[in-house]
């Protein structure tokens, strides 16, 4: 709980009569103007409604995509749509460009108590991303009090993250509350035994993730193409895998430091291309991988290896994939890791974010999970022990 004990909170914020100007993370897919994942739009409403009822008015902010510039295939319109069918009250997009003006500031100004705005993509404007103080100082003008409730931004010194915080009194929505709660509870004070697991694609991502955690985990378990640089460093012949010849010698060290609480997969499915219709078949990783073959999955053998080892564990954390889930011939091994997780009695089971907290939605499992996070980059740095700019703002906030 240390990591939330100085944070300002909604339990500091008297709303009432306020405009409070809330950034959330509404940065959801979209096809031919619709949404098609409203998961990030849900974990927002806990804050949005709990100011709205205790007599806030709101002014919402996100980004939506990577845009250089305006796009009119990343306006906000067909979000503000699906917030408000949530919300079940209107959400009023105000879709001029640039992203504040004239007309932004007077419908910021006329806001009545319960009424909701949404501005236009904070990426359109270029001083977002370079935290301008100009721009978080427009973005500030336009309310009373400012909220983050966007932890999958916390990593990302932004306008709307950092900038603002210096103009406004400032506190934490209840989603980044929640997020630094479970996230810092698993850190500092796990029920044990601790287990890890880590996949994803690549090891370069995670090698900050694996020195921080090494000395407080039980045990660490590793798939997704992030095992394969482990497997290639122990001389197993890897075929076409993806490979991080340049992370050889930092999967060795690692290897070495972590001895027998460092677990990679004793088999793999493999494939003889990377589609959905390719050959597939499993070899045990003694055995390596053929040449021109290349490893999509863990084996079943490695699920119940993984399985034997989480059993009775006290608390799992979770951060990438076992595989490429998204071909359904390779999300075996993410989906049996979804189930061994749900099934596992009086565990605490934290899904990091990214695309294994996509994987435990795409199982059906994510409800089982005692927490599954809304940031990936973030919910990483965290872990890595860094400190999140967003939180830092939050602490030093006017």
């Amino acid at each position: 709980m240390s990591r939330i004990a100085t944070l300002p909170t909604l339990d500091d914020l008297d709303p009432a009569g306020r405009r409070v100007l809330v950034r959330v993370d509404l940065n959801v897919p979209l096809a031919e103007g619709r949404v098609t994942d409203d998961t990030r739009l849900r974990a927002a409403l806990p804050s949005l409604t709990e100011l709205l009822e205790r007599g806030a008015s709101l002014i919402l902010m996100s980004h939506l995509g990577r845009p250089k510039g305006p796009d009119a295939g990343l306006r906000m319109q067909p979000v503000g749509t699906a917030l408000a069918g949530l919300l079940d009250r209107p959400v009023r997009v105000l879709d001029g460009e640039p992203v504040l003006g004239p007309a932004v500031a007077a419908a910021c100004a006329a806001l009545q108590p319960g009424e909701v705005v949404l501005l236009q993509n904070l990426r359109f404007d270029p001083g977002e991303k370079a935290d301008d103080p100009a721009f978080a100082a427009g973005l500030a003008d336009l309310a009373d009090a400012y909220v983050d409730d966007a932890f999958g931004t916390a990593h990302r010194a932004a306008a709307s993250v950092v900038g603002v915080t210096k103009r406004l009194p400032s506190y934490a929505g209840r989603l980044m509350q929640r997020e630094l709660e479970m996230l810092g509870a698993a850190l500092e004070a796990p029920r044990r035994p601790f287990a890890v697991i880590l996949g994803g694609a690549k090891i370069g991502d995670k090698i900050g993730v694996i020195d921080a955690l090494l000395p407080k985990a039980d045990l660490i378990l590793v798939g997704g193409g992030m095992a394969n640089t482990f497997l290639a460093a122990s001389g197993i012949p890897m075929g076409e895998s993806l490979v991080e010849s340049e992370r050889l010698g930092d999967a060795r060290r690692l290897r070495a430091a972590g001895g027998d609480k460092l677990v990679t997969p004793i088999d793999l499915v493999v494939a003889d291309a990377f589609a959905a219709d390719a050959d597939r078949r499993v070899v045990p990783v003694a055995e390596g991988v053929p040449a021109g073959w290349r490893a999509l999955d863990i084996g079943p053998a490695t699920v119940l290896d993984f399985a034997a080892r989480l059993r009775g564990a006290g608390t799992v954390l979770w951060n990438g994939p076992m595989g490429v889930f998204e071909m359904p011939a390779f999300a075996k091994g993410s989906f049996a890791i979804a189930e061994l997780l749900a099934g596992l009695a009086e565990c605490t089971t934290i899904v990091g974010g990214g695309d294994s907290a996509a994987a435990v939605e795409a199982a059906g499992l994510a409800n089982a999970m005692s927490w599954v996070s809304t940031g990936g980059g973030a919910s990483l740095e965290l872990l890595e022990g860094k400190e999140l700019p967003a939180v830092t703002a939050l602490r030093r906030s006017v």
